[in-house]
């Protein structure tokens, strides 16, 4: 089955990184995996008693196998000889029959409970804090929804099953052998430690094998994503570094054949000691049968008997080697579910308040009381924040790199909460506000324009699904983008590319403010919404801008003098607190940490712009 993250692990052994991170099972674990089978449970009795009728059908080609022999050949009886065959051919077809049931029903649990535990997942995680996914690795998560999550359905038709299936196989083998001459069957079972010594042998070289060629192909895999990849390819390109490149895949290629060649010889010679083994057993029955008959003239014993035995004994010996494995299928079992309820255990902070408040939030004030924050406990980085945003006024926030800009404004849509004071809207704190409500009314338009892989319709719909094309084309003449969609092929239905990796940045920044228009908020947030823009794009759409703050209150993270001199107050945030506020004028005759940035900033910017 597959191992930790999806990949490939060797039966009977357990990776020291699994010895070593290994589960512990509680009844709670167990209870807790139960719960996802239980609604299932009518589609597990139908498997059971499926596995258990295969299994009994299973025994009666090689019973009468021996009746073939004693009755029908030795008695020369032709009528009997066809009975028996289309008996053993029928049996043989209805054991098939119970066994592609059996693989159907399995089939059909297993996928609908990933079905179940993907939207559990997916919602999970959609309501998962933005701190989450400032801290957790994205490959984890996609590991978490995809591999680990479809790795459940070989523990449900693989592992559950195969226990299960393996056990009635050898029960009811077993039953059948003593019944037929316990003698015989204790001698055929002489050879099952034979088969067990090698596997545990070899497989530990088998393993070691493995786990390089496991090793060295995810070097590889890690060297094709990086250079093949659109950053990657050009980085390559524009250090001539081809070549070397090429060498180096050669390189890793070169070790990764040699230890898989290796680990395939090793396979087959592993192949050839098994097959020995398993053909011993009916060797030595066959000699024990011989020697009962022949030499000690036991007449309760018959030729038929013999080759039942023989049947029935190489039915047990694969059932059985897999049951060795059962604590090493158990073990990765539990694990697999342990790292998806780690992920289901990851609590919310951020929740909406049973009958959370929806205010009028059209012309309400903004304010910040004694505001504490930090990603780090040891490094604080809001210490003390205190101002108000008057209702309808639009502020700007400016500071040093690192002074906590933007989390400061990203307190007010509840990406993060605060650790101390308060954040307030029309004098209502935002944690009492129902979530969707509150950020239903904030717009953000951020520094990083993040598009969908999708048409520029897709994109503009995601802030209103029921827009008109009116409305849509209103809105991108506001963003001053509707010309150069226009002037596209496609128009509307032009594809974006993955993160609008189409569309120049000033292009995907325009359209992100036309998603923000079409939302049409009662609060806007700009967080360097016009850094990505050349000075001639925007000058284009400041009016815009302009034209959407009006009669909303809005606060305005800008690097742009030309943005700042058009705020009504102006705050400098620096140390975890505001340590000036003013307008322009006021803040340059103050000499403090405003002046400095002025001089070292904004002044360089604004010169850039005139030249």
């Amino acid at each position: 089955m597959p191992g930790p993250g999806g990949g490939r692990s060797p039966r009977g052994f357990l990776t020291e990184e699994e010895k070593k991170n290994k589960p512990k099972v509680t009844k709670e674990l167990l209870l807790r995996i139960l719960s996802y089978l239980k609604p299932y449970w009518p589609q597990f009795l139908l498997v059971f008693l499926a596995i258990l009728l295969s299994a009994t059908v299973g025994l009666l080609p090689s019973i009468i196998t021996g009746r073939i022999v004693d009755e029908a050949l030795v008695g020369r009886n032709m009528k009997l000889l066809i009975t028996l065959l289309l008996a053993a051919f029928g049996t043989l077809t209805v054991s098939q029959v119970i066994g592609v049931l059996e693989s159907y029903i399995n089939a059909w649990i297993s996928q609908r409970i990933i079905f179940d535990m993907k939207n559990q997942m997916y919602d999970h995680l959609q309501h998962m804090p933005h701190a989450f996914f400032n801290s957790e690795k994205q490959g984890d998560m996609i590991t978490r929804m995809d591999s680990d999550i479809s790795g459940v359905s070989s523990v449900i038709s693989g592992t559950l099953s195969s226990i299960v299936s393996n056990i009635a196989t050898v029960v009811t083998s077993m039953v059948a052998l003593f019944t037929m001459s316990w003698q015989l069957a204790l001698v055929g079972m002489v050879v099952i430690p034979l088969l067990i010594i090698p596997t545990r042998s070899v497989g530990q070289t088998r393993w070691k094998l493995l786990t390089e060629s496991q090793a060295k192909n995810d070097e590889m895999n890690q060297m094709i994503n990086e250079t093949l990849s659109v950053s990657g390819s050009l980085l390559v390109k524009l250090f001539a570094r081809e070549d070397q490149e090429y060498a180096r895949f050669v390189g890793l290629n070169e070790e990764l054949t040699k230890l898989k060649l290796k680990e395939q010889r090793s396979g087959k010679w592993f192949g050839v000691v098994m097959g020995m083994f398993t053909q011993l057993g009916p060797l030595l029955i066959y000699f024990a049968g011989g020697w009962l008959i022949i030499s000690k003239g036991d007449t309760s014993l018959t030729v038929g008997t013999i080759t039942a035995t023989v049947a029935l004994i190489n039915r047990l010996y694969r059932p059985v080697q897999s049951l060795l494995n059962i604590g090493v299928d158990f073990t990765r079992s539990l694990a697999l579910f342990t790292r998806i309820f780690d992920y289901f255990d990851r609590k919310n902070p951020i929740v909406s308040k049973d009958n959370g408040m929806k205010p009028d939030m059209k012309n309400a004030d903004i304010r910040y009381e004694h505001v504490a924050f930090s990603y780090d406990p040891e490094k604080p980085l809001l210490t003390d924040i205190n101002f108000t945003v008057p209702a309808g006024k639009m502020y700007a926030i400016v500071g040093p790199s690192g002074s906590g800009k933007s989390t400061v404004v990203n307190l007010i849509p509840r990406l993060y909460d605060v650790l101390d004071g308060s954040v307030s809207i029309g004098g209502v704190d935002v944690r009492d506000m129902d979530l969707k409500y509150l950020r239903t009314n904030v717009g953000v338009v951020t520094q990083e324009s993040y598009l969908f892989n999708g048409t520029i319709r897709d994109n503009l719909l995601y802030a209103k699904p029921d827009a008109t094309d009116a409305e849509l084309e209103e809105a991108c003449r506001i963003a001053n983008i509707h010309q150069y969609i226009e002037n596209q092929p496609e128009r509307y239905e032009t594809v974006v590319g993955n993160r609008g990796l189409k569309l120049s940045g000033g292009e995907k920044q325009r359209l992100s403010i036309a998603r923000v228009i079409l939302k049409d908020p009662k609060i806007l947030i700009l967080d360097e919404a016009t850094s990505a823009l050349d000075s001639i794009s925007e000058s284009a759409i400041q009016e815009a801008l302009e034209h959407l703050m009006q009669g909303r209150t809005s606060i305005v993270i800008a690097h742009r003098l030309s943005t700042i001199l058009k705020a009504d107050q102006i705050m400098v945030v620096k140390g975890g607190v505001i340590c000036e506020a003013g307008d322009h004028e006021t803040l340059l005759a103050q000499n403090g940490v405003y002046r400095e940035l002025y001089e070292t900033q904004f002044r360089t910017i604004l010169d850039m712009e005139h030249k």
